[in-house]
């Protein structure tokens, strides 16, 4: 349904003489807000003209990325074996980690019993490569091929140590459960470019790592005190794309029509009566459940991709559920107005057996990811996109459980981890921030995971301190209270 044409449908009878008694005053806002306008656009601000929802006034500035991809590596790749290089760390071999360097960090329970902290050097081979001269792992020879492109942060830090509240806080902003997620709050902030896909979508890859990985929950991308329609919409890996999204034996769609539009009128009925603002959601959800019964099949249908760009993507892209396919379902979506895809792949935590499990989680998704970035550049979208990697943290020096020199195993590591962006905004070949000879504690220029939420606002033309909601008696933001910033360096 038209946007228009949708809220004339839903406005109630208190709506409309509610409004028409403001008349006066609507008519002397409407001059302020023009007179408002104006000087935005003399200060080189954006109009959202092509948007619909959101909220007045946003972006705050023009922004450099209109949407954005986040690959998310759930369980934690460990930065030393990937693109934190320590060569001196080769002499160390199971020496004890100095006490100088971990000062008395709280360790996590699976390691906090340990007699010894053993160090446990690298096993990869790492070169330079592209013009910056990056170094990147034998395991991520694609990402390597693209150094130029992207821009890799090595001093990004938390303080949550173990899965649960890491995730929750660096996709919420609070390690306790309940708040919005950064998808909700762009799509409650920016509103949406399409009308047939949801604003926000999430999908869970299939993984070839550590079979025992993390659990995941549809809070991380679920939409906490703001409107239940700014959660994220999960695409499933198996089966149809969304549940019931084909009508049952029997039903036409213009019989699903006349369904929803009965259903609708006895939601607003009760909206009139109850003033619930969730009751007009649900109807909002009705339609774009409605609308997406002939956007998602056209959405997952590759018979118009070409060849080229299947082979570029490698084997597995055209295995439904896999980090290659799910990457070309993100352009996909991302061409089509989505304003955030979201991947969590799950394995990467390892905590023994790292010579067997890591090298399969970064052939799962090394590949896809040089091939997402270049399939974005190739078609005009890569400055308008703006793409994340990384994890909700990293992996300690020193070994957990038994050390060789073919086998060992990495604890959470909350102090310091590897990320890299590209596209909308970030400037490529760079690399930002310096970590100790143990990639254990950062000793130059700290990236909180708060400026890393800032940084992606601000690439989508909001300023994080000024997105914010009143929620019980608190103006509540993604960054939270305490100090963050965009991560300037990395931004052209």
């Amino acid at each position: 349904m038209d946007p228009i044409q949708e809220r004339c449908t839903l406005e109630t009878r208190r709506h409309f003489f509610g409004r028409a008694a403001g008349g006066l005053g609507l008519a002397a806002l409407g001059t302020i807000l023009l007179e408002e306008a104006a000087t935005r656009r003399a200060h080189g601000a954006q109009e959202p003209v092509t948007a619909t929802g959101g909220l007045p006034g946003l972006p705050h500035f023009k922004p450099k990325a209109k949407r954005a991809i986040y690959l998310f590596m759930n369980g934690g790749p460990a930065q030393q074996d990937l693109f934190d290089h320590k060569p001196l760390m080769a002499d160390l071999f199971d020496k004890d980690l100095p006490e100088s360097v971990r000062m008395g960090q709280r360790l996590t329970t699976m390691t906090s019993g340990q007699k010894r902290f053993p160090v446990a050097p690298s096993m990869y081979k790492f070169q330079k490569h592209g013009k910056c001269g990056a170094w990147v792992s034998e395991l991520l020879p694609w990402t390597a091929r693209m150094v130029d492109d992207i821009a890799i942060v090595k001093t990004v830090h938390t303080e949550a140590i173990n899965h649960d509240p890491a995730v929750t806080y660096i996709q919420t902003g609070s390690q306790i459960p309940g708040r919005p997620s950064l998808g909700a709050w762009i799509s409650y902030g920016l509103g949406t470019e399409n009308s047939t896909l949801p604003t926000f979508v999430v999908m869970t890859p299939s993984w070839t790592g550590r079979k025992e990985a993390q659990a995941i929950y549809n809070r991380l991308w679920g939409s906490g005190f703001l409107p239940s329609k700014l959660a994220g919409v999960y695409l499933r890996s198996q089966g149809d794309p969304v549940l019931f999204l084909k009508d049952p034996p029997g039903v036409s769609p213009e019989a699903r029509r006349r369904m929803l539009d009965a259903l609708a009128r006895m939601n607003r009925r009760l909206y009139d009566k109850v003033g619930d603002p969730e009751t007009n959601a649900r109807i909002a959800q009705y339609e774009m459940a409605f609308r997406m019964q002939s956007s998602v099949p056209e959405l997952t249908d590759l018979s118009g991709e070409p060849e080229h760009v299947l082979e570029l993507y490698g084997p597995d892209v055209r295995k439904p559920g896999t980090f290659a396919y799910s990457c070309l379902m993100a352009r996909r979506l991302v061409e089509r107005g989505v304003r955030l895809v979201q991947l969590f792949h799950r394995g990467w935590d390892q905590h023994f057996n790292i010579p067997s499990d890591l090298p399969n989680q970064c052939r799962d998704v090394d590949q896809a990811c040089y091939a997402l970035v270049q399939d974005l550049k190739a078609r005009g979208l890569l400055d308008e996109t703006l793409v994340l990697w990384g994890g909700e943290f990293g992996r300690t020096v020193y070994c957990q459980g038994g050390l060789s020199r073919t086998n060992y195993g990495r604890d959470h590591h909350p102090r310091c981890f590897t990320m890299w962006l590209a596209g909308g905004g970030v400037k490529g070949g760079v690399v930002h921030g310096e970590t100790d000879d143990f990639s254990y504690n950062v000793v130059r220029d700290p990236v909180h995971i708060r400026d890393l939420n800032a940084t992606i606002l601000h690439c989508l033309g909001i300023d994080h301190q000024k997105l914010s909601v009143k929620h019980q008696g608190l103006d509540v933001r993604l960054t939270g209270v305490e100090p963050a910033s965009p991560v300037w360096p990395i931004l052209g």
